[in-house]
């Protein structure tokens, strides 16, 4: 499991864009959202795993600050080593009790012969070039909407570009990846 775990060292913890965001104060750049990420391997909010279970779930608590609203959208993937390369598979998310969105520290007991994964979301498979993780996927939630992913991981930074597209139009997505890195308090 050398390729996960090295993979899930760049990717776990907490990363936001402010500096992506000052960069491009700066110099004029297109106005992008603050965002952060918090990544958190949570197997051990799991119950009954496979003991020889290889994989790694991930809750990954997405927030996004524009005009001073800050919306949280978070996810559950589970994250496995196929061959050389680092496949994620995105889960459907329990419910809080009062539906509010999921943190680690609210995340509900879940039970592994429970957990589902999405219908929608295509798996993304990741590769790693000269120290750099990349991959993405393409995936249809409808027969209109598709929602396209691409990231790099490394050292540096996570690199995210997210594009919704209905009838070929997009609808959400920035021109720029979106450049989250690690905080220093992390």
């Amino acid at each position: 499991m050398k390729h996960l775990d090295d993979f899930l060292r760049l990717l776990c913890g907490r990363f936001d864009n402010t500096q992506q965001l000052q960069e491009l104060r700066e110099n004029g750049g297109p106005a992008l959202p603050l965002a952060e990420h918090v990544n958190t391997v949570c197997n051990d909010r799991i119950s009954g795993l496979p003991v020889d279970f290889a994989g790694k779930f991930v809750l990954e608590e997405s927030y996004y600050t524009t005009e001073g609203k800050t919306h949280a959208s978070p996810h559950l993937f589970l994250f496995t080593e196929e061959g050389e390369a680092v496949k994620l598979t995105s889960y459907q998310l329990p419910k809080t009790a009062d539906e509010s969105p999921v943190s680690y520290s609210s995340l509900p007991p879940m039970e592994w012969e429970e957990l589902e994964p999405s219908g929608k979301f295509t798996p993304a498979l990741y590769t790693l070039h000269d120290g750099v993780w990349e991959g993405g996927s393409v995936s249809m939630f409808t027969p209109v909407l598709k929602f396209t992913l691409y990231e790099r991981f490394s050292e540096e930074a996570l690199e995210v570009t997210e594009t919704m597209e209905v009838n070929g139009r997009r609808t959400f997505g920035y021109d720029v990846p979106i450049v989250y890195r690690r905080k220093a308090d992390a």
